[in-house]
């Protein structure tokens, strides 16, 4: 093990490291505690490469719960040594450590090997001895005892049973001085894209550490791996994502569930990086990601990466063009350029998704939306549906995230997909959400009310 490192300042709350052999349950036991599923739970060894964090609160004490890999475990992939330095890096930067061992295994010598170097650590350490679901497994829990970390905590994790007992002593370990209120999140920025654009390298560099592993191998990252750094005074976390290929190539459920954490992970942003690799053509995979992002209705940040491998080929404006025909759906997103393996223009990035952020949040009167929809009715009537022709009246904001329209009109129905798109197209360029997408909602006005529509 290697000295203890300063905690970084990106790490505003205490951490506590789960470790342990590969297949003891660690996972689930991490979801378990956390209260959603966090990180992807398989039986196949070696699934967890990444540190997975999630933020507990337990009896007033907050703290980061961070998974890990398994310890010793032969990877795959190949990553077996990377694997390590992620253990070794937690492991460096916890105030705490909870073991997890599995009693129906017993006292092995990886057990053994594993507890005397964590004892080096001098941190507090905690001992869980997981899939502990009968009185009969209750027997085993004792023999831990000569691991030498303590009373051992009997846990079934997959049955919720035993952990409130676990996060008292995980609460308790900390010291006093460490404990504080948990940071309020000013902005969630998620990063998608194919495999091997540079998602985790970019997520690295935006750390200003090795956070996550990178590596030629497609498919490292399978977890949604949340990042919390710190920016002028403000917290910010970014989710780095599973790279998404074609649904019929998924070749294990463990990819599955790496494709549904990026499409979560979508959702639960407040803006989008959509991560490309200037040097490919756009495929298949960034236009269901661009469709799922837009269905969304998220600020997207089109983030051409590798940049410094393109010179000479195009121009940043022949690229925007391109991608404006490749991704006609995300044409009001800002494109920009970096080289994440150098940090080029890494914080001018997500100092535009802040932007975006700023923007998707912005609120105007009733009266400039009203003048925004007299200009770009008068640009554009609707057309005949029917016989008949849509009348809008007046509209109004009533919400942000995204800003939201509510149009009223003599009939929903005469409002054709394209007018919508026209529409929603034409107000955005005359407010100031001109980078966002906004969603229209169309009513029918009262009865009562009178009028030719807007003119």
């Amino acid at each position: 093990m290697t000295e203890k490192r300063k905690r970084p300042s990106h790490a505003p709350l205490p951490c506590i490291a789960i470790v342990g052999r590969p297949n003891v349950g660690k996972s689930t036991l991490f979801n378990a505690l956390v209260g959603r599923r966090v990180a992807i739970v398989e039986p196949t060894p070696g699934v967890t490469r990444d540190r997975v964090a999630a933020t507990v609160n337990h009896a007033g004490v907050a703290f980061d719960l961070v998974d890990t890999g398994g310890m010793g475990v032969a990877d795959a992939d190949g990553l077996s040594a990377q694997v390590e330095r992620q253990i070794e890096l937690a492991l460096e930067q916890a105030d705490a450590v909870l073991l997890v061992s599995d009693v129906r295994a017993g006292v092995l010598p990886d057990d053994l090997r594993i507890a005397a170097s964590l004892r080096q650590l001098q941190k507090p350490l905690i001992l869980a001895v997981n899939k502990v679901d009968s009185p009969a497994d209750e027997a085993g829990v004792a023999e831990f005892s000569a691991l030498g970390l303590g009373e051992p905590l009997a846990v079934a994790a997959a049955h919720a049973k035993g952990l409130v007992r676990l996060l008292d002593a995980l609460a308790a370990a900390l010291p006093p001085e460490l404990r504080r209120e948990v940071p309020e999140v000013a902005m969630k920025v998620a990063i998608v894209g194919r495999r091997n654009v540079g998602k985790s390298t970019l997520v690295n560099a935006i750390a200003g550490e090795e956070r996550v592993i990178v590596s030629e191998v497609p498919g490292t990252t399978r977890d949604a791996v949340d990042v919390v750094f710190e920016k002028d005074g403000k917290t910010f976390l970014v989710i780095d994502t599973a790279g998404v290929h074609k649904e019929r190539h998924l070749r294990s459920s463990v990819e599955f569930y790496s494709l549904v954490r990026a499409r979560h992970s979508i959702a639960r942003a407040d803006v989008v990086l959509l991560l490309l690799d200037v040097r490919s053509r756009i495929v298949d995979v960034e236009k269901h990601l661009a469709a799922e992002i837009a269905d969304h209705l998220k600020p997207c940040v089109l983030v051409a990466n590798k940049w410094d491998l393109a010179k000479g080929q195009m121009s940043t404006d022949e690229y925007g063009e391109y991608l404006t025909r490749a991704l006609p759906g995300l044409a009001y997103a800002p494109l920009t350029f970096t080289t994440a393996t150098q940090g080029r223009r890494v914080w001018p990035t997500i100092e535009l998704a802040q932007q975006l952020f700023k923007q998707a949040h912005q609120r105007v009167t009733t009266g400039v939306v009203n003048r925004a929809l007299r200009d770009a009715v008068r640009a554009r009537s609707p057309e005949p549906r029917g016989g008949r022709v849509a009348k809008l009246f007046y509209a109004t904001q009533t919400d942000v995230a995204p800003p939201t329209l509510v149009v009223f009109v003599n009939d929903p129905a005469l409002i054709s997909p394209v007018y919508r798109r026209y529409l929603a197209n034409a107000l955005r360029d005359r407010l100031p959400f001109r980078e966002v997408p906004i969603r229209l909602d169309f009513r029918p006005r009262a009865r009562s009310a009178r009028g030719r529509g807007v003119q």
